[in-house]
């Protein structure tokens, strides 16, 4: 990674928040740092970034609700900082749309594995020419070489988790893909938890691609098998 990338630092403890400005920055990023939500949503009125890395315990408004708001209008990769080892509170999270978590404390290298594996998954040029260029799954279309999915002459926004998802279907339709496979291919560590990880993010890609997400047309699963996409 260079300079190039832009990533925007959210906690609202100023040691860790310099601590990782510090460490990222020497790691070759560009970083900016916000002391809470509502610095952060004034930054990013003016700036983009490439990816925010966002406490969920904060003071006024915390990450995930801020995770919420956010992907209401921009797709930039999320990863929250999280103190609670608990299932729940990081499912949580990737529900409001967020890509990844880390559970406090963490080691600063793990922090920018997790960064650099996030940033794997944003939409790059697809080596798939045999693939036909649009899937058309109901009234939405994929385009394959570009990444993005349509409703009619609208694009649908997806997060980078969802896009990565999206292209690792679409390189084989009709074909299963196993969660341990997804897990690997998202660069995320093994394990039950991440696979769990994994089914939410199913579940968040369905609400955009399903008329009705609890009975998947498009997105199927595939007892013992996994998951697979079917379009028409």
């Amino acid at each position: 990674m260079s300079g190039d990338i832009h990533l925007l630092i959210v906690d609202d403890d100023e040691r860790i928040r310099t601590l990782l400005q510090k460490f990222l920055i020497r790691n070759g990023f560009c970083v900016t740092a916000a002391r809470d939500a509502a610095h952060a949503r004034r930054l990013l009125v003016g700036l983009e970034f490439d990816l925010i890395v966002l406490d969920v315990m904060m003071p006024g408004e915390d990450g995930i609700s801020l995770t919420r708001a956010l992907r209401d209008t921009i797709s930039t990769p999320i990863l929250l900082l999280t103190a609670k080892s608990e299932t729940a509170d990081r499912i949580k999270g990737l529900e409001a749309g967020a890509d990844d978590y880390l559970a406090k404390p963490f080691e600063p290298k793990e922090l920018l594995l997790r960064i650099n594996a996030v940033l794997r998954r944003m939409p790059a040029v697809v080596e798939t020419p045999a693939l036909p260029k649009y899937l058309h799954l109901g009234r939405f279309r994929y385009d394959a070489e570009r990444g993005e999915l349509w409703d009619g002459d609208q694009v649908i926004r997806l997060t980078a988790t969802e896009s990565q998802l999206m292209r690792i279907f679409s390189a084989t339709p009709g074909e299963p893909v196993t969660r341990t496979d997804l897990v690997e291919r998202l660069g995320r560590d093994g394990g039950q938890a991440q696979e769990r990880a994994v089914d939410v993010q199913i579940t968040r890609l369905r609400r955009k691609l399903e008329n009705d997400p609890r009975q998947p047309r498009y997105l199927q699963t595939v007892r013992g098998a996994g998951y697979m996409l079917t379009p028409e």
